[in-house]
């Protein structure tokens, strides 16, 4: 039996954004327990030219909400990309799970080679769905929130593979 679109989404990256979520929850007690201003963890990067905590976060959200609202064919909700906070960061997050949970199975499953097309700045994509949930939201989800991880880890947070995987 296949996997179906639904199972190999929205389950999967509702598992692992509430992994990022605890892992954001320890970077969170480690600023407090350290005395630092959390505020540099968040905007904490790896390399001058990445993407702050924050902005990983947020990224990884929107390959959530806007991926699998493209799918589903569907409005994903909106949000201002303006988190400074852990606090906020968190609830991003929450929205973007409660979003994800809205969305019934029959709204994404039958949408394998169903036309996808977006743009992104200057660049425009052109997907079918099977295509645009496994090379496109798939990887891009996994990479920042790696990237998240790396972030408050490389900053000495004790986050290890265990909470990485949610085990």
């Amino acid at each position: 039996m296949a996997i179906s679109m639904y199972q190999a989404s929205v389950p999967q990256l509702n598992k692992m954004l509430t992994n990022l979520s605890n892992i954001l929850k320890k970077g969170e007690e480690f600023a407090g327990a350290k005395g630092l201003d959390s505020a540099v963890l968040v905007e904490g990067r790896l390399a001058p030219d990445m993407f702050p905590l924050s902005k990983q976060v947020q990224i990884a959200c929107d390959q959530v909400k806007n991926g699998m609202a493209r799918i589903a064919g569907v409005e994903p909700p909106k949000f201002e990309d303006n988190e400074t906070t852990f606090a906020q960061l968190q609830e991003r997050i929450a929205k973007t799970i409660a979003f994800a949970n809205s969305l019934k199975p029959a709204q994404v499953d039958g949408t394998e080679a169903k036309e996808i097309k977006f743009s992104i700045k200057e660049w425009s994509f052109e997907f079918v769905g099977e295509q645009y949930l496994l090379t496109w939201i798939i990887p891009n989800f996994y990479f920042h929130v790696t990237a998240a991880y790396a972030i408050l880890r490389h900053n000495g947070v004790e986050v290890g593979k265990m909470d990485y995987l949610g085990g």
